[in-house]
C-alpha cells in the first residue's frame, strides 16, 4: 500500500487533501451551496507552524511505531503533531475487520505480535514527554485474547519507564470475550475507551462484524468490573453518514444507561473511494445541540465538533477533572 507523504506541502497536494471530499449530496442537499464535493468553511484547517511535526515523526517512525493518527489519516495529524503528541496503533498496522468507515488495512491473518512493541512504545511516550498516553488497536480476532494480554504489557511498560503518566486506552470489543477485557481491567488505565462507532440503524453498514448491542456490553461490563472507582468510560461516534438527530440523541442516552462519563461526537471523512461515502456534512451548531443533550441527561464530558476524535485533546479530561477536585 502506498502511503501518501504526510508532510509534502506542495499546494497541490494541500488542494487534494485538505479542501476536497467525495461525498454523495441528495438533490436538492444544502451542501451544494458550498460546492459538491468541497469541504464547507467550517472544516478548513491552517497549517500548524513549529519544529514538532518532524521531531514527532521522527521518534516516531524512529521506533518503528504505527499510529492511528497517520494510518486511518486523521484531519488532525498535523496538529497534533505539531504538538508533540500522537496516539500510538500497536499490533500492527493490519486488522482482521475491514469497516466500511475505516481505511486501516485489513488482513485474515495479520504479522505475529511484535514482543519489542512494549518498550519502543514506552521510549517514544518517554521521548515525546507525554504525561497523557493513548493507545489504541488493531482488531486482532485471529489471537486467543485479542490481544489484551499484548495491551497489557504495553501499559506496564509504559508505567514501568515513565512513573507519572496516565493511561488510556481505545479497545477492540474482543468478540464480547470476558476474560480479555478482565486482563485490562486489571491493568487500570484511567480512561477505557470502545467507541460505538455509528447510530444502531447504520450499525451493519459501517461496522463489520462488531454489534451496536454487543459494544454496550462490553461498555457496562468494563463500568461494572473496574476495580477503581476513579476509572473513566468513554465512547465515540462519528455523524454524516446518514443518521437523524433522534438517532444520535438514542445513542447517547443508550452509552449513557452503561455508564459512560465522556462521549466524542466527530464530523465522518471519507478516507478513500473504496469507503463509504459522506452523507452530510454536519454544522458547528448541530454538534453543540448534540453536547447540550448530553450534558442534559448527565453525561459529564461531551466532545462534540467536526474535528472531534476520540484521542483528539484526549488529555483534556483529566485536567477537568483534576481542576474540579483543586476546588473540592
Amino acid at each position: 500500500m502506498v502511503k501518501t507523504d504526510l508532510f509534502d506541502t506542495r499546494p497541490k497536494v494541500k488542494k487534494s487533501r485538505l479542501n476536497r471530499l467525495p461525498v454523495n449530496p441528495e438533490k436538492n442537499d444544502p451542501q451544494k451551496a458550498v460546492g459538491i464535493g468541497r469541504f464547507p468553511s467550517w472544516l478548513h484547517r491552517k497549517l500548524p507552524k513549529g519544529s514538532g511535526l518532524r521531531q514527532t515523526e521522527e521518534i516516531v517512525h524512529g521506533n518503528k511505531l504505527n499510529t492511528v493518527c497517520a494510518e486511518a489519516k486523521c484531519p488532525n495529524l498535523l496538529e497534533c503533531w505539531s504538538k508533540k503528541t500522537a496516539t500510538f496503533l500497536i499490533m500492527g498496522n493490519e486488522c482482521t475487520r475491514s469497516c466500511g468507515f475505516c481505511d486501516i488495512d485489513f488482513s485474515r491473518k495479520p504479522k505475529p505480535l511484535d514482543t519489542d512493541e512494549p518498550l519502543r512504545v514506552a521510549e517514544s511516550a518517554k521521548q515525546l514527554n507525554l504525561k497523557h498516553v493513548v493507545i489504541t488497536m488493531v482488531a486482532r480476532d485471529d489471537l486467543p485474547d485479542g490481544g489484551a494480554q499484548h495491551l497489557a504489557n504495553v501499559m506496564i511498560e509504559i508505567r514501568r519507564q515513565i512513573s507519572r503518566t496516565t493511561l488510556e486506552v481505545l479497545t477492540s470489543d474482543f468478540m464480547g470475550n470476558q476474560e480479555a477485557l478482565d486482563v485490562i481491567i486489571d491493568a487500570q488505565p484511567e480512561i477505557f475507551n470502545h467507541n460505538i462507532e455509528t447510530v444502531r440503524e447504520l450499525t451493519p453498514r459501517v461496522r463489520h462484524t462488531v454489534t451496536y448491542d454487543r459494544t454496550l456490553r462490553v461498555l457496562r461490563y468494563f463500568n461494572t468490573h473496574k476495580t477503581c472507582s476513579s476509572v473513566l468510560i468513554k465512547s465515540g461516534l462519528m455523524v454524516g453518514l446518514g443518521e437523524t438527530h433522534e438517532q444520535v440523541q438514542q445513542t447517547i442516552r443508550d452509552l449513557k444507561n452503561v455508564g459512560c462519563d465522556i462521549i466524542t461526537i466527530g464530523q465522518y471523512l471519507q478516507p478513500n473511494h473504496h469507503k463509504l461515502l459522506v452523507k452530510k456534512f454536519v454544522p458547528p451548531e448541530e454538534f453543540k445541540e448534540y453536547e447540550d443533550f448530553g450534558h442534559s441527561i448527565g453525561i459529564k464530558h461531551m466532545f462534540c465538533g467536526p474535528f472531534s476524535r476520540s484521542s483528539y485533546n484526549a488529555d483534556m479530561v483529566l485536567n477537568l477533572e483534576n481542576a474540579v477536585e483543586n476546588d473540592l
